[in-house]
């Protein structure tokens, strides 16, 4: 069982939108390479985003467009002439920890963002804008538990009942990467108003985030997660009627993946879903059927001595 960090817990909650920059320094198509130097040095920046008159994204220059520029005697040609147009671009709407995988797996230094309701540059992303995201939700965080007192909530004792449970249903839809992670933030904040310790809930948010996404991305009709509360246990459930999994052990192995390269070009599909779920659960247990769907089981102790 993995310990989950405060700040791995903030990778799977923050949104993009909430750490990048949004005061973006980009440049007209027709602005001269001579003007992109100029604009370089003031603002000590080594790229900038092409957007057209309506704020569509369409092309990056960088500093190795103007060396090349430079040394062809193209200096005063317009930008449109050497920026890159096939632009990788992440969405407002994504976790922090899809841009974190994209990044790594790229060795890009920044990413362009976009709205993804209509597609137009809103920010930029880069390793910086992600620690101090990072460190001021951290802030943010401490500073309201300390002006709140964080006390455990005894729900489950104040309950006369011989087997008193909570049931919460999700319902996940299939390639809505748009409010993908929006079920396992939803059940970490009802686990919260519960009194659930921080600890347990870190490791419940991350495995439910990984198990969400995988019924996002590879389930055909989607899933459902159901989340059956008891005092002593948290038991989840993730179902799914898709293709099915063909070789559960092979499935679970670290780092292998089916994904398709739409899902690898988004970030996911690193065959490490399954392995982080087992590493934060208690228990876990998988039951799929070629044609018939998946059944996923994660159990957490909630009664386990405080760390």
């Amino acid at each position: 069982m993995a310990d989950i960090t405060k700040i791995q817990e903030i990778f799977y909650e923050l949104q993009v939108s909430e750490v990048m920059t949004s005061q973006v320094v980009a440049v007209m198509p027709q602005t001269t390479m001579s003007q992109f130097e100029e604009l370089l040095r003031g603002r000590r920046i080594s790229g900038a985003p092409v957007v057209d008159e309506t704020g569509n994204l369409i092309g990056i220059v960088s500093i190795m467009d103007l060396i090349q520029a430079l040394e062809k005697g193209q200096i005063e040609q317009p930008v449109a002439d050497h920026m890159t147009t096939d632009v990788e671009v992440l969405q407002d709407n994504e976790r922090v920890i899809s841009a974190i995988h994209r990044l790594q797996s790229t060795g890009y230094g920044r990413f362009p963002v976009v709205a993804h309701s209509t597609g137009k540059l809103v920010g930029i992303l880069t390793q910086g804008d992600i620690i101090r995201g990072t460190l001021k939700q951290l802030d943010m965080d401490y500073r309201r538990l300390e002006a709140q007192g964080y006390r455990q909530r005894h729900f489950f004792e104040d309950i006369l009942s011989e087997n008193t449970s909570i049931v919460l249903r999700y319902t996940v839809r299939p390639r809505d990467l748009s409010h993908g992670g929006e079920a396992s933030s939803h059940l970490k904040r009802s686990l919260t108003s519960l009194g659930i310790r921080p600890e347990i809930l870190r490791r419940v948010a991350v495995a439910t985030y990984e198990a969400e996404m995988n019924l996002v991305l590879h389930a055909t009709s989607g899933g459902r997660i159901r989340a059956d509360i008891r005092s002593h246990q948290l038991r989840i459930d993730v179902t799914d009627h898709g293709p099915g999994i063909s070789d559960i052990e092979q499935a679970m192995r670290p780092g292998f993946s089916t994904a398709a390269e739409w899902i690898r070009e988004m970030g996911f599909g690193a065959g490490m879903g399954l392995t982080n779920i087992r590493n934060c659960a208690d228990e876990m247990s998988l039951e799929s059927r070629i044609g018939r769907g998946t059944h996923l089981r994660i159990l957490f102790r909630l009664n386990q001595a405080q760390q």
